[in-house]
């Protein structure tokens, strides 16, 4: 495995970074901004954004892509679409998926795909539901489930393998988000005199956190590389190591991060509950637990 990212992966990243940093909302007041809201929507759409495996896209620069995105609290679906696009080889629509009776990631959606025993389903998407995330949007399904076809095993374990490798990076993406929160706000908050992260209790916070991430980031790194060059099953295996190392240190980060804010960490007005909510949902999307890891081993 050559970890190094070629030009065009690094042209990339870069492009999701812009995006994130110019569209994304830059406090929480600006969660409710339909203006910034319509102008992302039309740049992600319009950049093609969500079609990016059927045009061809790794596992690797679609993980790049999340994490940035994450990063940057991007509000609008990319990963729903992103994967309903896997599953249907860029069909015309605006797809998403589903699970049960909700679709996730369903901002101006109208369709979901559902997966179960190997079938592939549509179902209509209804009315947005209470959710936790802040930045992406829970619907329920509505109509009668339409048939569309059968996926093969092998199709089927490698999805998985790239749905539990985006949503560790989506996890990822928001541990760096609320990380980097957090060490430009102890540059700026003083106490007796001194900015906050001068004094060592602070400063060794946001370095454990930081070693939190460097460590996701280097199982994402492989978990990513390893649903395009490894076998179905192994890529999955890979894809659940590191959503369960990232999800534990996504979380821990997100604390670490309301904690160095102190008292206004808890309040809404700060963004670090943002990024904690996202994290959360996160996890639960696609939740890998370690006997699932292990199952199989001898």
């Amino acid at each position: 495995m050559d970890v190094r990212l070629t030009s065009e992966q690094r042209q990339l990243h870069a492009a999701a970074a812009r995006l994130a940093d110019e569209l994304g909302p830059s406090s929480v007041a600006e969660l409710d901004n339909a203006s910034r809201i319509a102008r992302l929507e039309k740049a992600v759409a319009t950049a093609g954004w969500r079609n990016l495996r059927s045009d061809g896209a790794s596992g690797v620069e679609i993980a790049l892509v999340t994490e940035e995105f994450a990063r940057g609290l991007v509000d609008v679906a990319f990963l729903g679409p992103v994967l309903a696009d896997d599953l249907r080889g860029g069909a015309d629509g605006r797809w998403t998926i589903g699970f049960g009776t909700r679709a996730v990631d369903a901002a101006d959606r109208d369709r979901a795909l559902l997966l179960d025993d190997g079938q592939l389903f549509a179902r209509a998407v209804g009315q947005a539901l209470p959710g936790a995330d802040l930045t992406r949007r829970t619907a329920e399904l509505t109509g009668p489930p339409e048939l569309l076809g059968e996926v093969s095993p092998e199709q089927l374990i490698r999805w998985q393998a790239l749905a539990v490798t985006m949503t560790t990076a989506d996890l990822l993406g928001a541990a760096r988000g609320t990380q980097q929160l957090a060490v430009e706000y102890a540059k700026v908050r003083e106490q007796y005199g001194h900015a906050i992260g001068s004094y060592q209790s602070v400063a060794h916070l946001l370095a454990e956190s930081l070693a939190l991430i460097e460590g996701a980031i280097s199982v994402l790194r492989y978990a990513a590389w390893a649903v395009d060059e490894l076998p179905p099953a192994e890529a999955l295996r890979a894809a659940r190591v590191a959503k369960v190392y990232t999800a534990r240190a996504a979380r821990t980060v997100c604390e670490t991060s309301i904690q160095v804010h102190g008292g206004i960490g808890n309040t809404w007005e700060c963004l670090a509950h943002v990024y904690l909510r996202r994290v959360l949902t996160s996890t639960e999307l696609f939740a890998t637990r370690l006997e699932e890891i292990d199952c199989g081993l001898s």
